[in-house]
């Protein structure tokens, strides 16, 4: 559900997508040419960069731009779309602006500041496993909401962390000449050298400062981001999952919408004001920024931009890339995921404590489950595999006669031919098998096996080992269903069987399965084995792992059946076709940066924007309505009309709290009523580009206020990780009045809107 990176599926192979930067050529001409002096290949580049980014008009809704250098062409596009700020006003490090109030909220997503006291709006689902984890049976904040009114109220979050910006620098002239002449191994080994030495460098541990070199373009340049990490974050307010989750799956990634999609949370610091870890005497933290919040509304075509942190997108991926992803990586992701999922959800329809238990594993899986199926769709309506190979096409033409790229569209084919006979196999391995929480755990122990048979290794090692090994399998413990994960492993292991080249199975591994549990080809055969296999386990069993804890033995690990199974898997995976795999990754990044390379030295002037990072951007457009098809237009508001439309009492899906439903009945919506549409406004559309990531990022007017939270996309634009529709992507945001209305009529959290600066007029 939803649009956070999880980083549990990175199907376009090449997680470092190719990017450009957009700095106004006065800045970056003095720089670069200052900096290279008589290096006439790099000045070359560099130059081919500069006139790339800053010589074309940009489209208004296309591109995810890093707000540290908009350049003029793509400020003034901004201003004449409806942005009044000053360009000090959208970034500056040296005096507070709105980049100061964005956030990486936990491991992927985006929050905001929106008050001088460390208040923090974001998604219901980026928030979904700290609400979780703070719920149990008897306080379900998950089903039933929670709402702090007052600081002692509130919750801790002790596995969440946020993350402020304090600045970006080029770096890369302290990069590239230490690649040149190097050959692609010796290359990649040293990149990542001087990467880390780099991050170090700007790292300050003390005060909880790290930095994160990003490589942009495919490794033709680089910034380093630093940033501040604060450890002590409280959930402070949520509605009810039927609100924040309403429609389910049913919904998930579909326009129109009525999800009520959002958390609070708040940061705090110690007494003197630097990050800490919890304490009851932390104070909320002082931000440098803090978004106004503004129930003014808004209409068709009006000004939005849009913060966060996209997590990644490919977009100069080749056809070959494109067909290995709809041939064989998507639609193995979701084949895996969707047994998984139909299992969990077999049993949480049963068991309100174990969709509690399982309600944030369920909710990663489901979402991008429905996005890899939608994106190949789409992938393949739109044709974008031949747009790719005509472009690739120019670029043959082009190259004839230039040694450093003549040969690229030669080897290339080389290169995914070798991988893919092993495409599947990879993808049933980490989606399928490795998906089943007990096997994944399983698998955590190799290492521990590793040191329990080598020769000389410290005993103390090994108690080391099998001490993480507990902890570890406590903190499974916690979160395993054992019926709907046996049923998924018995499942994913016959797929594995009928789907996978016999030659690339685990060796002898089927034969002793039939041999003990019957013909290969029946279904009943993989539940005798899972059944046999949970309830022999150690890994599942107290007395046995803790005998196996007093007196450690690695044939006993050796002949444990879940170890057995995932331990077997996964070695024969890492000795055969790991190496086949980091080998091709490793050519084909190489492959992507000459290209990339060849395609600015191509056409200077072709629009080209930075491929996402996982780092902060700003993208912009409008509030836009859109047609998807012959005769339909979708408006760009839902409202509450709308929720009372789709209710059903007690569904899955589209139930709501009884205490929301007298209030819409009675239109009671207060301040927060929309005056063009007279109802409570609850999702709205703009066609700004985002993606994974932007979760939670705040949507933003010409004025700098928050109007609304990016959450979704739509179905008809899937594919913009690979290719961006400036016709058909939309992005579907929560409007703020709903986030309030909920805050103060649902919760009677007043005390939290109090805190808000509200903009009225």
């Amino acid at each position: 559900m939803k649009i956070r990176d999880t980083g549990e599926a990175n199907h376009t192979i090449d997680p470092g997508a190719a990017r450009i930067l957009d700095t106004p050529i006065s800045l970056k001409t003095c720089f670069f040419i200052g900096l290279f002096g008589k290096n006439h290949t790099m000045k070359k580049l560099i130059i081919s960069l500069l006139l790339l980014t800053s010589g074309y008009q940009t489209i208004a809704d296309e591109g995810m731009w890093l707000p540290m250098l908009l350049g003029k062409q793509v400020y003034a596009d901004m201003v004449k779309k409806g942005l009044k700020l000053t360009p000090a006003q959208l970034y500056d490090i040296n005096k507070a602006s709105i980049k100061d109030a964005i956030i990486i909220f936990g491991n992927g997503c985006t929050g905001e500041i929106v008050s001088n006291q460390g208040l923090i709006f974001t998604n219901h689902h980026c928030g979904y496993s700290a609400i979780a984890t703070a719920s149990s049976i008897q306080n379900n904040y998950l089903k039933d909401g929670f709402w702090a009114l007052t600081k002692q109220q509130e919750i801790p979050a002790p596995d969440l962390t946020v993350q402020f910006l304090l600045k970006i620098e080029d770096i890369t002239g302290e990069v590239l000449p230490q690649l040149e002449g190097l050959d692609v191994a010796s290359r990649s080994k040293k990149q990542a050298e001087i990467i880390a030495a780099i991050n170090s460098k700007y790292a300050d541990p003390s005060k909880n400062i790290e930095a994160r070199v990003s490589a942009l373009f495919k490794g033709n340049q680089f910034l380093v981001f630093v940033y501040q990490r604060y450890n002590d974050i409280r959930l402070v307010g949520t509605a009810p999952e039927s609100v924040g989750k309403f429609g389910g799956d049913a919904d998930n990634w579909e326009w129109p919408r009525h999800t009520g999609d959002f958390a609070v949370f708040r940061v705090y610091s110690g007494k003197d004001g630097n990050p800490a870890t919890y304490s009851a005497d932390n104070i909320p933290m002082k931000p440098r920024y803090f978004l106004p919040v503004s129930i003014k509304g808004f209409k068709d075509g009006d000004y939005a931009m849009i913060y966060g942190y996209p997590g990644s997108t490919n977009r100069y991926e080749t056809s070959y890339g494109i067909k290995l992803a709809t041939d064989i990586v998507n639609p193995s992701l979701v084949a895996m995921r969707d047994i998984r999922l139909k299992a969990m959800f077999r049993e949480m329809v049963k068991d309100p404590a174990v969709k509690l238990k399982l309600a944030s594993a369920y909710a990663s899986v489901a979402n991008y489950w429905k996005f890899y199926d939608g994106e190949t769709k789409q992938l393949l309506k739109y044709k974008i595999y031949e747009q790719k190979q005509q472009q690739e096409s120019g670029f043959i033409q082009w190259a004839k006669g230039k040694p450093e790229f003549e040969n690229l569209f030669t080897e290339w084919p080389k290169v995914y031919d070798a991988w893919r006979p092993y495409a599947k196999q990879r993808t049933y391995l980490y989606e399928g098998v490795l998906g089943s929480p007990l096997a994944k755990f399983a698998s955590t122990l190799v290492k521990l096996e590793n040191d329990m048979i080598k020769s000389g290794v410290d005993a103390a090692i090994v108690q080391q080992g099998l001490k993480e090994a507990d902890a570890a399998r406590k903190k499974f413990l916690a979160s395993e269903d054992k019926i709907s994960d046996q049923l998924s492993m018995a499942l994913i292991c016959r797929a594995f069987y009928k789907d996978i080249d016999r030659n690339q199975h685990p060796i002898g591994f089927y034969e002793k399965l039939k041999s003990a549990y019957g013909d290969l080809n029946e279904e009943a055969t993989y539940h005798k084995w899972a059944a046999a296999l949970f309830s022999n386990t150690m890994l599942l069993d107290e007395t046995k792992w803790n005998t196996f804890l007093s007196r450690p033995d690695a044939a006993t690990l050796q002949n444990d059946p879940a170890y057995a199974y995932a331990g077997g898997f996964l070695k024969s995976y890492t000795g055969k076709y790991e190496p086949l795999y980091q080998q091709f990754l490793l050519k084909n990044n190489d492959l992507g940066r000459l290209y990339l390379k060849g395609i600015m030295q191509m056409d200077p002037q072709k629009k080209m924007y930075p491929d996402a990072t996982f780092t902060m951007r700003v993208s912009y457009g409008s509030i836009s309505s859109y047609t998807p098809r012959e005769a339909v237009k979708y408006q760009v508001a839902t409202t509450m009309t709308g929720i009372l439309e789709k209710y059903i009492p007690g569904d899955y899906e589209f139930d709501l709290p009884p205490k929301l439903i007298e209030l819409a009945k009675k239109k009671d919506f207060g301040q927060y009523a929309d005056a063009r549409h007279k109802d409570l406004v609850i999702n709205f559309i703009t066609n700004n580009d985002i993606t994974g990531g932007n979760s939670g990022s705040p949507v933003i007017d010409g004025n700098g206020n928050l109007i609304g939270l990016a959450f979704d996309g739509n179905y008809e634009a899937l594919s913009h990780k690979l290719a961006f529709d400036k016709n058909l992507n939309r992005t579907i945001c929560v409007d703020i009045r709903y986030v309030l209305w909920c805050i103060e009529k649902l919760g009677g959290a007043q005390n939290i809107i109090d805190e808000l600066k509200l903009v009225k007029m």
